[in-house]
């Protein structure tokens, strides 16, 4: 890729440091600007025409396009790099596909959900939806089966599956959720953390 991509996007965002992370992983360079999803800056008109449905993640490219939604950039990314973050081998790549929209419909709107609501709003328990907590658990259930008998998600190594997966999922005591019951889930989040250079303790 000739030229910067530029990333806009809320370092506390799992959504936004899964594209920042894809993008260093792969050494694409990239401008950062911030944008506060809780001070309603994604409603301005400016951003706005930068992504019309007012959301973070969005880049725009070298050559002015622009993406939104954080799965369909790394997709992009890798795919554009040429990177083993995305297998060449059809079924596999499905199965990457499986994991994505799946983060999307059953990991996000659960785990990411609750955390936004209790550690950015400051709800109490009582206050947040019951069936979040219930839901997020039951999907890291199905996590942790997955990774009873492998290290990542799809083949022998990262893809962008584990980097969608792990944004939100190496936060989620931040929602509420105990991962001391997850064991599998803590070895793999540990091993993403590696392969993506990502410090422990960097806040998301």
């Amino acid at each position: 890729m000739s030229g910067k991509l530029h990333i806009y996007g809320d370092n506390r965002s799992g959504n936004c440091l899964k594209v920042r992370w894809t993008a260093e992983h792969l050494g694409v360079p990239y401008d950062w600007t911030d944008v506060d999803v809780l001070s309603g800056s994604t409603r301005a008109e400016e951003f706005l025409k930068i992504n019309p449905s007012g959301q973070v993640p969005a880049v725009i490219l070298p050559d002015g396009r622009t993406l939104s939604q954080s799965n369909a950039i790394i997709v992009y990314l890798a795919g554009l790099a040429d990177s083993s973050l995305l297998p060449t081998d059809l079924y596999e790549r499905a199965k990457v596909n499986e994991w994505l929209f799946w983060e999307q419909y059953s990991h996000e709107p659960t785990i990411a959900v609750r955390r936004f609501q209790k550690a950015f709003l400051n709800k109490p328990d009582d206050e947040i939806d019951p069936q979040l907590l219930a839901k997020g658990r039951r999907a890291l259930g199905q996590m942790e089966l997955a990774l009873a008998a492998r290290d990542y998600l799809v083949g022998d190594g990262l893809t962008v599956a584990d980097i969608a997966l792990v944004a939100y999922t190496r936060v989620a005591h931040e929602g509420g959720f105990d991962l001391s019951d997850f064991p599998n889930i803590r070895g793999w989040i540990a091993r993403v953390e590696r392969d993506l250079r990502i410090d422990q303790a960097e806040a998301a």
